[in-house]
């Protein structure tokens, strides 16, 4: 019988090619392959401080890292499933019978999988790994060859004549090659079949005529955007804004079916189709959105032109009853945030369920048919995409997705400002050094920005690029006389209420990053 390592490859191998079978077919087919949704459910049970933990190691990688993650756990399952079947390869069978029923139910949760689209990609995974199995683990049966027997004549003599017995087996070395080359094609046919996936369609409905907004932006006003080499630009391209959610997948959401129900402490319940939603008057305007996780100096934050709905305008339809204390938007996914209603009345008061990114229909992967945009909270409590319900409650009451986490409960974004030129660790000619970067403070603006140069505390003030609105960032740009040697540059911003960035160094857990950022760069 060959060796448990040789086996335990036969297993690893089957496994990665059955992974990686089924995610070229659900990429194929548009559906939910079985590592979207194996990691769908690590990231529901997920404890608290979990993503803050992956966003620190792996950045805006963190998904990839949880897709690689399940694809290792399932190689290496695969090999437990190899040591089943080296006693009896019928044991196999059953135990991939079994995972292609768990991975079915596990697809299904996904509430727009279909039952037709899902049992073919599990079972495509099933035969490619059944297949596999089988054929590698013949390589491993005893194979009869010819034997030489001696035997004694008459006279005494001896005679060689050929005889049945002894066994031939693929040596072990050519055998592991093998294996690590199915394990290897299992792999690339995962990332194949992730790229399938990815390639979203023309999101279905998303070609229906969006109005022209009653209240315009118009163009951007001069000097709003410097146009410096390395520098954000003012107003983020769609492909180029950042992502974060908790899905694996891009849900496409037909906006022909969806609709957006308004319910809970209200005088009666409303519920809109996605046409009722566009006959409402659409607004324009710019506003920031930033990402509780975003670190000092970090990208996870974007400006962005928005078309959409009024969100006071859509609650005032069902008549918010007095006692309601919290805005809790649902995801079709079941994904939650949740804000005061005091915000709507306030700095918030221009808070809208968006149709429109930047005057295209809005991306499939930042949420249609349609999102919530509140300006100054911060995504967590705020930002829900591919939304289907808003539910009108107490802060007491409800607590939402990320503060069941351990996060904030409440989620005004900080006033923060980044360096985008010099780079970390740029080489430069001496003499004037170009400073730039971008500030925000959305719905307070951002008054003013200053740096200071290897900490001398000497604060000097920046020119600001013309402001959009209170809602949006703004650029910054400075020239510093650097002398040769290395250098450090911080920034800090002010906001339109006269309050200073903090300067004190905190984590992103669990309200938000704060601190100077700064670079380092040197003049020769």
């Amino acid at each position: 019988m060959a060796s448990k390592l040789t086996w335990a490859v036969v297993g690893m191998a089957s496994a990665a090619v059955a992974i990686g079978v089924g995610e070229v077919v659900a990429g194929v087919l548009g559906s939910t392959s079985a590592v979207a949704a194996i990691g769908a459910l690590v990231i529901s049970l997920q404890p608290p401080g979990a993503k803050d933990l992956m966003v620190s190691i792996f950045g805006t990688n963190d998904k990839l890292a949880l897709e690689v993650m399940v694809f290792v756990g399932g190689v290496i399952l695969g090999a437990l499933v190899g040591l089943a079947g080296r006693r009896d390869i019928r044991i196999t069978y059953v135990i991939f019978a079994a995972l292609g029923v768990v991975g079915l139910l596990l697809i299904l949760q996904d509430p727009l999988a279909n039952l037709a689209p899902a049992a073919i990609t599990v079972a495509a995974a099933v035969v490619g790994g059944v297949a596999t199995f089988t054929w590698l683990s013949s390589m491993l049966a005893p194979a009869a060859v010819p034997a030489l027997a001696t035997s004694t004549g008459r006279a005494g003599s001896s005679k060689t004549t050929a005889a049945t017995g002894g066994v031939a087996s693929m040596p072990r070395r050519a055998f592991l090659v093998i294996g690590g080359t199915f394990i290897a094609v299992g792999a690339v046919l995962s990332v194949i079949g992730r790229f399938l996936g990815s390639q979203v369609p023309l999101t279905p409905g998303s070609s229906v005529a969006v109005p022209a907004p009653l209240q315009t932006v118009g163009p951007l006003p001069s000097n709003a955007d410097f146009g410096l080499a390395d520098l954000t630009p003012i107003v983020v391209a769609n492909d180029d804004f950042y992502l974060i959610d908790t899905r694996l997948t891009t849900p496409q959401i037909d906006a022909s079916t969806w609709s957006l129900r308004v319910y809970g402490m209200v005088d009666k319940e409303v519920t809109l189709t996605y046409e009722q939603l566009l006959a409402m008057p659409l607004v324009e305007q710019y506003v920031t959105i930033a990402c509780v996780s975003n670190e000092v100096g970090g990208h996870l934050v974007g400006n962005a032109k928005w078309t959409g709905v009024n969100l006071n305008s859509v609650l005032a339809m069902a008549g918010v009853q007095p006692g309601a204390t919290q805005v809790v938007g649902h995801s079709y996914d079941k994904w939650t945030s949740g804000f005061p209603t005091a915000h709507l009345s306030g700095a918030g008061e221009d808070a809208m369920i968006v149709v429109q990114m930047n005057g295209e229909p809005l991306p499939a992967r930042h949420g249609f048919p349609a999102r919530v945009i509140v300006p100054g909270l911060y995504g967590y409590v705020s930002a829900t995409k591919w939304i289907t319900e808003i539910e009108l409650t107490t802060l007491e009451a409800y607590d939402a997705y990320w503060v069941r986490l351990g996060w904030a409960k409440e989620g005004p974004i900080l006033t923060q400002s980044r360096i985008d030129t010099p780079r970390s660790g740029q080489g430069l000619p001496n003499g004037q050094v170009q400073v730039a970067g971008v500030a925000w403070a959305p719905t307070r603006g951002v008054a003013k920005v200053e740096v200071d140069l290897d900490e001398d505390e000497n604060w000097r003030e920046c020119q600001l690029s013309n402001p959009l609105s209170n809602y949006a960032w703004v650029q910054w740009q400075t020239m510093l006389g650097a002398s040769p040697g290395r250098h450090t540059v911080r920034v800090r911003a002010t906001d339109g209420t006269g309050v200073v960035q903090e300067s004190r160094v905190t984590p992103p857990a669990p309200d938000g990053a704060r601190g100077y950022h700064s670079v380092s760069f040197s003049a020769s």
